[in-house]
């Protein structure tokens, strides 16, 4: 059966975008493909049947964009992989992301 893991929007130790602030979907979307990336530089790509990518979530609030791993729960690298992106995300943004958050935000006008 498909699964969905939630990771989160960025690492813990990292001031990320919060709901409600100037440019908010963007540049949390910005963020989360951040995170994919640097979560697949650490762990490797997908196995097959996980895939990880950016979820809206509706929230009293308003949306929120979190990175989510959906995975097959009858498949164990998947399943695997699924835990690992939650169990190890890291608490910093390597240089790679780094420097993808501040070259996306620069060309889209949006101050950092």
């Amino acid at each position: 059966m498909r699964q969905v893991m939630y990771i989160g929007s960025s690492p813990c130790d990292e001031p990320c975008a919060q709901v409600g602030q100037p440019h908010y979907a963007r540049r949390a979307q910005i963020e989360c493909r951040a995170l994919i990336g640097q979560l697949r530089r650490e762990l490797g790509l997908e196995p097959e049947h996980a895939v990880l990518s950016v979820a809206a979530c509706p929230h009293e609030f308003g949306v929120y964009y979190e990175v989510v791993c959906h995975y097959r729960d009858t498949d164990g690298p998947a399943m695997k992989y699924a835990y690992d992106c939650e169990g190890c995300c890291p608490d910093r943004w390597d240089e790679v992301a780094r420097n993808e958050i501040a070259t996306r935000l620069e060309a889209e006008g949006i101050c950092s």
